[in-house]
């Protein structure tokens, strides 16, 4: 990996640029967000649905129910980034890159927000009253058709199932994806069919939404391969997944008198997530050519 001496004056470039990167995180607002978390671990109360009694006689006694009351932990994680600019090095670049690493950093833990959420999604979620009892992702969720890339047949599947759960359809739907994925959608889709000008309006970015879901493209380094050709899409809705975060990303550009005084640019982030209703998120699994 090249260090910063490839940005010494001898280059061609007076400019520090940012190589290519997905810039932050894209599934923040996607989910259930619990902010002003303190200590090493949150949790997120939640009551489940409940059904009504019929009355059969005159001065009947009240019913009394009782409603599903489930808890979700989550623990926090701290992510770190820190970078040590020598004062030797600022003087033999045209630039200074100070801020560039200040926003290198930020991306860097913005990416890291998604990739807590992605790893939420399909792992283990705590549950009870003080986290102990384990669940796993359910097979019954799973658009398991590996051997093709992503198409609306997958899409309509993993709409059906979120309506079959009654889903609320005015909560909002995402799909997150690859741009494999993407063009995937194109190639799948008959020219004739009536969903074929979507799809080429959703790869084209003219709209970023189809058949109810708002769709997010993520990098491979957030949204990886589970294996050397296939990759877990994401289909689930807003509060099906939560983040809980007790720091946001802070950063900080200081002098260390250790390393010669250099100057030293350190961000951080404290956050965790979990998978808050299995009912509500829909693994799709796809071929990554």
């Amino acid at each position: 990996m090249a260090d910063i001496t490839t940005a010494m004056v001898k280059q061609f470039s007076a400019d520090v640029t940012l190589l290519s990167q997905q810039k932050g995180s894209r599934l923040a607002g996607a989910v259930y967000l619990k902010t002003g978390v303190v200590g090493e671990e949150t949790y997120i109360d939640q009551i489940g649905k409940s059904e009504a009694v019929l009355r059969t006689t005159r001065h009947a006694d009240t019913p009394i129910i009782d409603p599903d009351h489930q808890r979700r932990k989550i623990i926090m994680l701290d992510w770190e980034h820190n970078v040590l600019l020598d004062k030797q090095d600022k003087l033999k670049i045209l630039q200074d890159p100070t801020n560039k690493y200040t926003m290198n950093a930020s991306y860097a833990l913005g990416r890291s927000k998604d990739k807590a959420i992605v790893a939420a999604a399909f792992g283990d979620a705590l549950y009870g009253k003080e986290g102990g009892s384990t669940e796993t992702f359910t097979a019954d969720n799973i658009v398991a058709e590996a051997a093709t890339g992503m198409t609306v047949d997958k899409l309509r599947q993993a709409k059906r199932m979120l309506d079959n759960y009654d889903v609320d359809e005015d909560e909002p739907r995402f799909v997150a994806l690859t741009g494999t994925q993407v063009e995937d959608l194109l190639k799948t889709t008959e020219v004739t069919s009536s969903d074929y000008n979507s799809v080429k309006a959703l790869v084209a970015g003219q709209i970023d939404t189809f058949l109810g879901f708002k769709f997010i493209r993520l990098s491979r380094n957030v949204l990886p391969l589970t294996t050397a050709t296939h990759m877990r899409c994401i289909a689930w809705a807003k509060t099906g997944l939560g983040l809980g975060m007790a720091q946001d990303v802070v950063g900080r550009v200081s002098e260390r008198a250790d390393k010669s005084y250099a100057t030293q640019v350190y961000a951080s982030l404290s956050i965790g997530a979990t998978r808050l209703d299995m009912d509500k998120v829909i693994r799709v699994d796809c071929l990554e050519a």
